[in-house]
């Protein structure tokens, strides 16, 4: 199969979809790869390494997906990659439709077949592609809201582990899955006050275990959320629906009882964010201001460290691209549950049921 690899340009997008080494073994398995110049230069891998792993060097994304059966990305097409997109054409990385309606019907009437990272999904219920850049979000989120935090900032002028004699931050951290658990680990490594909301009982308990007791865990209700937006200083949402929206726990009238200069880090924002005033930002332009409250929803967080986060995620993305590449993608669903959970679209249909429920699309997934 010819494998092609463009250059991502979502804005301040630095991370790569494939390393040398993943180049190599796409090569050994007798596959081509083309790979725009450049592509892999931000994230620490300059074009001498890839044409030396065997790939061919493309002059530009045209030439790349014009060639390739199979795309790899990071992140989901661009407008303006929609158009190079061909039907037949397997595209293979991070969608999230469900807050992105336009790539949605692009990839439809285009004929593409999409798996997406973020669906790729474990008979555990593990998110194995989606684990790795979950991890880098929720530390991000902690390091982040902590410097929000600060006043030049816009924030409060409270920092995050306190002094002796003096009380820390309180930090609320909405799911307790892979963004929390991370972020929470940061937050205690700087002696923050620390709580954690999630529906699972079951989670919980592990939390509590896994911390010792150096957190604090509440069930997640409507009560206890706006507990937590009246007293904590920095709200990290982390919660996570597979393939669907996320719920939105917090309203417009929630902030106007929040402290003025607290932080909400809403890492739910690749699924349409857990508030009602969540919406996409870049690493250039991060936050706004609703009601004195700060708001930091950027969209690609883990771009921001590409050298740490093309390792991480490849080292769990290679394994499926290679099992799509050596079978073509019926046989490779066919075989492996998993794959075919990440199949997003096929044949003009939405192929996961939440994210065609989040759509309101028609759902077949035939493979």
């Amino acid at each position: 199969m010819k494998v092609g690899i463009p250059r991502e340009i979502k804005r301040h997008e630095y991370r790569v979809a494939a390393t040398p080494v993943d180049i190599a073994a796409y090569v050994r398995a007798g596959h081509q790869v083309l790979i725009e110049k450049s592509a892999g230069q931000s994230a620490g891998f300059p074009d001498d390494g890839y044409r030396r792993a065997g790939a061919i060097l493309a002059e530009s994304a045209e030439e790349v997906y014009g060639q390739a059966e199979m795309i790899v990305k990071v992140k989901e097409p661009q407008p303006q990659e929609f158009g190079l997109l061909r039907a037949g054409q397997i595209l293979y990385g991070y969608l999230h439709l469900a807050a992105e309606p336009a790539v949605a019907h692009a990839l439809i009437e285009r004929g593409v077949s999409a798996v997406a990272y973020e669906t790729i999904q474990l008979d555990d219920g593990t998110l194995p592609c989606l684990v790795p850049m979950s991890e880098i979000a929720g530390r991000l989120a902690t390091q982040e809201g902590a410097k929000l935090l600060e006043k030049p900032s816009g924030g409060r002028g409270v920092l995050l582990g306190g002094v002796p004699g003096v009380l820390p931050a309180n930090v609320g951290i909405l799911g307790g899955g892979t963004v929390g658990t991370n972020a929470a680990r940061m937050a205690v490594g700087l002696g923050a006050n620390v709580t954690i909301t999630d529906v699972s009982h079951k989670r919980l308990i592990y939390l509590d275990d896994v911390f010792n007791s150096t957190v604090h865990t509440l069930f997640s209700t409507k009560e206890n959320v706006e507990y937590l937006l009246e007293t904590c200083d920095l709200i990290i949402g982390a919660v996570l629906i597979p393939g669907a929206s996320a719920p939105r726990l917090i309203r417009r009238e929630h902030i106007k009882r929040m402290k003025p200069g607290s932080v909400i880090v809403d890492v739910a924002v690749d699924q349409g964010g857990c508030t009602e005033m969540t919406r996409p930002t870049t690493h250039d332009d991060p936050i706004f201001t609703v009601d004195g409250v700060i708001l930091y929803c950027v969209a690609n967080m883990p771009g921001a460290v590409p050298v740490t986060s093309t390792k991480a995620l490849t080292n769990q993305t290679l394994r499926y691209g290679l099992e799509i590449a050596n079978k073509g993608l019926a046989r490779a669903a066919g075989e492996n549950p998993a794959i075919k959970l990440g199949v997003n679209v096929h044949e003009g249909r939405i192929g996961h049921p939440a994210v065609a429920e989040s759509l309101n699309l028609p759902y077949r997934n035939d493979l």
